[in-house]
């Protein structure tokens, strides 16, 4: 048992270090959503452990990479530690930050688009057990009424204003909306990851809690198993030979009367 249960605690301790060791820089989208009509405001950020300094925002379109504010050969402008960008012709690419060492972010998805509706789903990983929506946002305003569709099946038979899912490691696909009235929007990859930070602390503290009422438990109880039989108490001394004595006599008797 104590044993087992010290596997256990750190077992459990090796997996949130493991989640605790994070890329040095990552990349901020804001708003967090990959589709984009033209037009449309966008800020990415670079952040890490260091600050953002000697970080750069970097894309690849399919016709090389490019750098923010890099002039002719780039995109976007810099404003302190994120790069905007607004993009007025169709264009989709990946997105990275990178430092001057060469270390990289995880890269992002992102579509500028000039259909009539996009798909409003997060570009950042979203964590498994936590609750993402999806909707179809019109190029005009408002969201319309679509049908949701998830590596090409249709996720519900009837059109919806949107859909929330309780996302699992099992939802992790392209999805898009098609409307009957403005088309479909582009394709887009949501990314699922693990539990949250916070979720492996709270089950690392409740792991750690168990095992020790664990070992708690197994120590009381070979304690239980090792203490010595109960002394008899010194009135039972005089009882026991006192109780002897007087079936003695009731059996004596008789025989002196015989």
């Amino acid at each position: 048992m104590k044993t087992s249960g010290v596997s256990l605690l750190l077992g459990v301790r090796v997996l949130l270090l493991s989640a605790l060791t994070v890329s040095a820089v990552s990349l901020t989208v804001s708003p967090n959503l990959q589709q984009f009509f033209t037009g449309a405001s966008v800020s990415l950020t670079c952040e890490g452990q260091l600050g953002s300094d000697g970080r750069t925002v970097k894309r690849d379109t399919g016709s090389g990479t490019e750098s923010c504010g890099a002039g002719g050969r780039g995109f976007g402008r810099i404003n302190g530690s994120s790069c905007l960008f607004d993009e007025f012709k169709p264009v989709s690419g990946v997105y990275w930050c990178e430092g001057e060492a060469g270390e990289k972010s995880e890269e992002v998805n992102i579509t500028v688009s000039d259909k009539h509706v996009i798909l409003e789903i997060p570009a950042v990983p979203v964590s498994t057990g936590s609750d993402v929506t999806l909707q179809c946002k019109k190029k005009t305003g408002g969201t319309a009424a679509a049908y949701f569709y998830f590596n090409g099946c249709l996720v519900r038979p009837k059109s919806e204003k949107n859909i929330t899912i309780n996302v699992q490691q099992s939802d992790e696909g392209l999805y898009y909306c098609a409307t009957d009235e403005f088309g479909s929007s582009h394709q887009s990859f949501l990314r699922v990851r693990g539990p949250s930070t916070t979720d492996l602390f709270t089950t690392t503290k409740e792991a750690t809690t168990t095992i020790t009422s664990l070992r708690n438990t197994h120590i009381s109880s070979s304690s239980t198993l090792l203490s010595p039989p109960p002394s008899p108490s010194p009135t039972s001394f005089f009882v026991f030979p006192i109780v002897a004595a007087i079936g003695f006599l009731v059996l004596l008797v008789p025989v002196l009367f015989v």
